[in-house]
């Protein structure tokens, strides 16, 4: 799907769009792609313009919410099958997404996407060939890209987050990437059987926490990891960091086991193991 263009509405950007009418000001400077970029909004009473449109002002907008145009009205960028599926705000910009309210990426600490650099820069993805087996809103395939990567094979298997995605300027766009991207609609856990051997260069793997999707932990698809990767290569497996007051797991030490039986060597590093292929 194309990339959406339109603004996107915050709490404090339509506040300080509403109060710039209010003061009689004739035009509103500010980011209206959640701080990608900046750009100035002429005002007028009754709607105000942006790149060549017009967009009435908006009603009661909702804090921790993101607003696009539908063509009609401002909408939440949110969608509703099995779960209730959101793009949330952050402070950084770069918004994160939510599950049934479940935060899907960090972001008390810093940005998202600073987060994903620091763990794609493990994998030094720069002139190799990337697995990225679980997509979600793509940060690490444009941290990827922006290093350089030669090509970054991306997997993500829902259609709601891929969705979101076309509405986040956070998100890269496979057809912006000159082919350096390749965006599939797929399970990676079914998908892998059907990639060559030895055929990436690195790999990511950025699965929902193990309760929602244990088929992404198991050892049958780790066996499967290991074997599209060339010898040599190196992969980041995200865990998340579990209390184990609350729980008699260890995630990340389990997880590094099954990879050391795959034919890895395997690390614990950051919030998630760094293994390399024997």
């Amino acid at each position: 799907m194309p990339h959406y263009t339109g603004p996107l509405l915050t709490l404090p950007t339509a506040t300080a769009l509403l109060r710039a009418r209010k003061a009689g000001a004739d035009a509103w400077q500010g980011s209206l792609d959640l701080g990608r970029s900046e750009g100035t909004a002429t005002l007028h009473a009754d709607h105000w313009d942006w790149k060549g449109a017009s967009y009435p002002y908006p009603g009661k907008i909702k804090d921790r919410t993101i607003y696009y145009w539908d063509g009609e009205d401002f909408s939440t960028v949110s969608t509703y099958t099995q779960a209730l599926i959101k793009l949330v705000p952050t402070e950084w910009g770069a918004p994160t997404f939510e599950i049934d309210g479940i935060k899907m990426l960090p972001t008390s600490k810093e940005s998202p996407v600073d987060d994903a650099r620091r763990k794609v820069a493990l994998i030094a993805p720069k002139g190799k060939t990337v697995l990225d087996t679980c997509g979600g809103l793509g940060y690490f395939a444009a941290c990827c890209l922006d290093a350089g990567v030669a090509r970054i094979q991306s997997f993500e298997k829902n259609d709601d987050v891929l969705w979101l995605r076309t509405l986040n300027p956070w998100s890269p766009d496979p057809d912006a990437s000159h082919g350096k991207l390749q965006l599939t609609h797929g399970d990676v856990s079914q998908a892998i059987t059907q990639l060559a051997s030895a055929s990436f260069d690195a790999l990511l793997h950025d699965p929902p926490r193990f309760g929602i999707a244990g088929e992404l932990y198991a050892q049958a698809f780790y066996n499967e990891l290991a074997r599209v990767l060339r010898p040599g290569g190196r992969m980041f497996h995200y865990t998340g960091s579990p209390n184990k007051l609350t729980s008699d797991r260890d995630v990340p030490r389990e997880v590094a086991k099954r990879l050391e039986k795959a034919g890895f060597r395997a690390e614990l590093a950051l919030d998630g193991v760094l293994a390399v292929k024997r």
